[in-house]
């Protein structure tokens, strides 16, 4: 069997046994294996670009590039061998691309990718309809959340809004776009001086309340803790030095 029969194989497998439900999030992150570059054999380090059932805990297929600029290239490949019919599919902003949101309808599912500044016209849309003055005193939909964690607290404050004026002709070009998001975290660490703001934008093909964005940017993460962090920690995958193939 050739690895791609088996990429394949693994993705009709995890079909059969993934229970899709409306709006589950489905995660899509890549990873770097650092042990896989060898410097001596001209070898460049393996990453792999993966997406990850938030509700189900389970990798959904996997596909391999030969760096992480390929994450774009790669993303549509990996949609290919998805079912994603009525889920919600989270990408960072490498993956916040047209010709991925379109493909994401096409799957039948929503998106909800995160901007920032190499998308510079979304990116200053942002800046011109949401200045802080305005995502403090926000008047529409508005959802707040506070962790805290190994003595750390951290404060999350939503909103969404329908397309403002200011998206308007961009609207046009993304399929699909519905709502846009703002997500401002607040964080302190024991009795030290609160961090300043930090501060993410999201579009969204989805009619999403600020609670149910707070809950799918949260879970987008999920990637990077129960997966990322399980293969490094768990698995040791970074300090696996094979370069064969």
């Amino acid at each position: 069997m050739s690895a791609e029969q088996l990429q394949s194989a693994f993705a009709e497998w995890m079909k059969a046994c993934h229970d899709v439900t409306d709006w589950a999030v489905v995660a899509i992150d890549g990873k770097t294996l650092r042990g896989s570059y060898c410097r001596g054999k001209g070898k460049g380090a393996i990453h792999m670009v993966s997406a990850f059932s938030a509700a189900n805990g389970v990798v959904l297929g996997q596909v391999k590039t030969a760096e992480k600029s390929n994450e774009i290239t790669a993303i549509p490949e990996l949609l290919k061998l998805l079912n994603l019919q009525g889920c919600l599919v989270t990408i960072d902003a490498m993956g916040c691309q047209k010709k991925i949101a379109t493909q994401v309808l096409q799957k039948g599912a929503d998106y909800l990718l995160s901007v920032k500044e190499n998308q510079p016209a979304l990116a200053d849309a942002f800046e011109a309809a949401f200045p802080m003055a305005k995502v403090v005193n926000f008047g529409g939909d508005a959802y707040v959340t506070d962790e805290k964690n190994r003595g750390r607290q951290e404060t999350r404050y939503h909103i969404v809004s329908e397309i403002t004026k200011e998206f308007q002709k961009l609207s046009y070009e993304w399929p699909g776009l519905k709502t846009v998001g703002v997500v401002m975290s607040f964080r302190q660490e024991g009795d030290e001086a609160p961090e300043a703001p930090m501060i993410r934008y999201y579009i969204s093909s989805a009619e999403l309340s600020a609670k149910k964005l707070a809950e799918a940017a949260r879970q987008h993460w999920f990637v990077e803790n129960k997966l990322h962090w399980s293969l490094d920690v768990a698995l040791r995958e970074d300090a696996c030095k094979i370069h064969r193939g």
